[in-house]
This record gives structure tokens, sequence and C-alpha cells, in this order.
């Protein structure tokens, strides 16, 4: 069975997006969400640096739109997953490129709720400096009860000795020179303390817009990253979506989920390769494969002929 999964924000690096644009319709496509959502995305894509695109409200768009651009590139539509993908996941901001995939929403109204989840978020990350540090190693309770103590918020238990604390700069420093036992402390390049309740002011402007939203039930699994669940309905999912904003990302419950639903294949859209390592270290024989570029595509394609089975959808 193939997973697809998108990731979070932090995978975008600077012109990331430029080999996709040599594809036949996938620059016209950039432009037309662009004028949509009122950022350029061909420009931010290619051209800017790593600060510009460090920016939430560009660096979400850009991951969305990357992952609507290469999985298009090997399905025709949301129809298209189903029998060939088993479930749909993704990290944080990447769940609304998997609401897209599955058809809960269609590919302008996952742009235009990302946009606003950005700006949103952003303004919410202006009131006070926060940010987020990864914790590898270290007994997973343990970090837990440490972060907490340090006033953090373990705001991603990823799995694989993987959590990410969120809080202030302060709450971070002191993080920093206090790690818990057995474990590295590594900032990450991210502009907030996502899924903390610094984000609240954000989860009121996403339930605000929600009823407005045209929503489908997913026509393919759709795992939540608030547990790890299966989810069938798409008001629930877009509910979700809304609420994830302050609350952690489990991503470790949905590889737990990815396991018990047979996972044999594990797909990372473009930037992928952050959620791919941390397959290959909690999901042992599963196949997995980073769509980077569309060097990779062939591959990809392959690997999606191989592990497709209409049984398991």
């Amino acid at each position: 069975m193939l997973v697809l999964v998108a990731p979070g924000q932090g995978a975008q690096t600077p012109g990331f997006l430029t080999p996709w644009l040599d594809l036949p319709g996938v620059e016209d496509q950039l432009r037309e969400w662009s004028a949509v959502i009122g950022l350029d995305l061909v420009h931010y894509g290619t051209k800017a640096d790593a600060e510009e695109i460090r920016d939430t409200a560009v660096a979400q768009p850009l991951l969305v739109a990357a992952g609507l651009v290469s999985a298009g590139q090997l399905f025709a539509g949301p129809q298209d997953l189903v029998g060939q993908v088993g479930a749909a996941a993704g990290h944080s901001v990447g769940e609304i490129t998997a609401a897209a995939w599955t058809g809960v929403l269609d590919a302008r109204t996952a742009m235009d709720l990302v946009r606003r989840r950005g700006l949103a978020m952003a303004e919410a990350a202006a009131v006070t400096e926060t940010g987020m540090s990864a914790v590898l190693g270290g007994e997973q309770d343990a970090v837990v009860a440490h972060l907490e103590k340090l006033g953090l918020t373990p705001a991603n238990i990823n799995g694989a000795g993987q959590i990410v604390a969120a809080g202030t700069a302060e709450q971070l420093a002191a993080l920093a020179e206090d790690r818990p036992e057995k474990a590295r402390v590594i900032p990450l390049k991210v502009a907030g303390a996502f899924h903390t309740h610094h984000m609240a002011p954000a989860v009121s402007v996403l339930e605000e817009m929600a009823p407005a939203l045209d929503v489908s039930d997913p026509v393919t699994r759709y795992v939540s990253n608030r547990d790890g669940q299966v989810v069938t309905e798409g008001k629930e999912i877009v509910r979700r979506l809304a609420a994830q904003v302050a609350g952690p990302v489990r991503w470790d419950r949905c590889m737990e989920t990815f396991k018990e639903l047979g996972v044999t294949a594990l797909l990372e859209v473009s930037p992928g390769g952050t959620l791919v390592g941390l397959a290959k270290r909690a999901l042992p024989g599963v196949k997995t494969l980073a769509l980077k570029t569309p060097e990779n595509l062939d591959a990809a394609r392959e690997l999606i002929a191989e592990h497709a089975d209409q049984k398991t959808v």
C-alpha cells in the first residue's frame, strides 16, 4: 500500500521550484494561483533568498503549491488517487496539500486557505518573539517533561526520536543551555512558535473562514495530524485544519496509522526529504522516495505502479 505525504514549513529552500517550471503548464498554473492569492509564487520559488522564503506568509503557500504541482505530474486529480494511493497525509501546513489531493478542497480553495493561514500565523507570531527547536534523541516522555518544565510546548512529536519544541526566545535559549539527557538541540529556521497557544488568533481567522468553503468528503483515506486517525468527513477535516494551527502535530501517530493500514511504500512530494527521513527510522522495511525534482518522476511512477493496490482503498 502506497502512502502519499506532503512536508511542512522549513522544508523549502531557495530556488526549489525552478526545475518544475520546465514542465509544460507548470508556470501557467503557478501564475494563475499567484493572481488568486496575491503572491508571486514564481518569483519566491525561483529567485528569493532563504530569508525571504522563511516568512510564514510566503513559505506556506509555496509549499502547498509545490505539493500540488509535483503530485499533479503523477495524478490527474483526486479520483486518480483512488486505486493507487491507500492513504494521504501532510505535516502541519502539508495537511492542506493532502486535503486537496483527497478531494476535500479544490486547488484554488486550498491555495486561498493556505495564504490566509500563512498571513494569520505571521501576524500572530509578530506579537512575541518566538521560535522552534528540534530535540533529537532522548526518551520521549523524559524529553516532553523537560520541555514542559522550561515552559516550552512539544509542538511536533514526530517519532523516530524527534520532538520539536516551541516557545519564546528566552525559553528556547534556556533549552539550548539545559538540554534533555542524551539529546541534541537544533534551532529551526521558522518564524514563530507554531502549534502552540501563541497561534490562537490565527485559529479564529480560519474558523471564521471555514463555513464559506466548498468542502467535500475525501475520496482517499485522509490521516489527521491531530491524532493519527483516518477522518472521513470533509467538514471535520476543515475543522481540524483550523484547530491544528494551535495544537501539536502528532506525526508519530500518523506513522503508526500508516503501519496499521499496511503501508509498503511512502512517497513524499516536493520539496521532499524530511518525512522520508522519519519514515526510514520509524517504518523499517517500507520503501521510500522523496520527489525532490522532476528527475525523480520516473522513479515515483515505478513506485506507484509497484505498490498501488485497489483492495486497500
